[in-house]
């Protein structure tokens, strides 16, 4: 068997060493329990697509975002915490700059028309022609498009949300069901506000909401390949600014080393899935 040189395994302590300097893998308190959502097959409610124009109007209204997000919580076999400055601009532009305690940037992911590029400006590598989801998979175990990560941040849940039907639960709950098959779930306190939510596997919570957006966003694996239990606290959002178009590029050194999604993966915190 061919044993890695100097410079493979220094190349690999650092990439783990950059994504800790992002992510600071920490031994955090232990997460909360899930929301338990209601199971029984519930009452018809009549003012299902009413309800659901009122508890997603500031969301559907979102024609730019930008948000500093506080990321903490686990993927795969590790914890993580750390700061990610975030800009959105739907239908496919994102861009998330790790914030590092000193000096560059832990990583830059910019995508723009259905392509992305990530930057490791410490070790001048590159991730380019991946979609976002399949980066953002790699580095945190979160595959979602940019207006999918958008929609789960601001309430919406999904992009362009359509409720086709509608279902009164015991305890208080309401359910709505959207086109596409996702689901949320709203509790009166006293208007009705989401407070959960399943879409493609992932249950989303939302443990309180102040103003028109909610202030944080814990994503469940529920039926995914990889473990996650990730926090998003969000601040300093701001909707509807006009962004410049170069916020979505990322200027690549020339001398930056190609990097393989399957370097990326083994390099953070998913190293140690199967």
């Amino acid at each position: 068997m061919k044993m890695p040189g100097d410079s493979e395994r220094r190349s690999v302590c650092i990439l783990r060493f950059a994504f800790c300097i992002t992510a600071c893998l920490t031994l955090a308190a232990c997460s909360p329990r899930r929301v338990v959502l209601p199971t029984d097959s519930g009452s018809p409610f009549p003012d299902f697509a009413g309800v659901h124009q009122q508890v997603s109007a500031s969301c559907r209204d979102v024609r730019t975002l930008t948000a500093v997000l506080g990321l903490r919580g686990r993927a795969g076999g590790q914890r993580l915490s750390g700061r990610v400055i975030a800009g959105f601009e739907p239908p496919a532009s994102m861009r998330l700059e790790a914030v590092a305690p000193f000096g560059q940037p832990g990583f830059i992911l910019a995508a723009q028309g259905g392509t992305a590029v990530l930057l490791l400006p410490r070790e001048s590598r590159v991730v380019r022609g991946q979609a976002a989801e399949a980066i953002l998979g790699a580095l945190i175990g979160v595959s979602l498009a940019p207006a999918d990560l958008q929609a789960i941040l601001t309430g919406c849940v999904v992009p362009n949300p359509t409720p086709t039907a509608g279902r009164l639960h015991s305890n208080g709950w309401a359910s709505i069901t959207l086109d596409g098959g996702a689901e949320i779930y709203l509790r009166r306190t006293p208007m009705w506000e989401v407070k959960a939510a399943r879409r493609d596997g992932w249950q989303i919570e939302y443990p309180a909401w102040q103003g028109r957006f909610p202030p944080a966003a814990r994503l469940l694996s529920d039926a995914q390949s990889v473990n996650v239990d990730l926090t998003a606290t969000i601040s300093q959002l701001e909707a509807n600014i006009d962004l410049d178009a170069k916020a979505f590029s990322v200027d690549v050194p020339s001398d930056a080393r190609p990097l393989t999604i399957e370097e990326l993966r083994d390099s953070g915190p998913l190293r140690s899935q199967p």
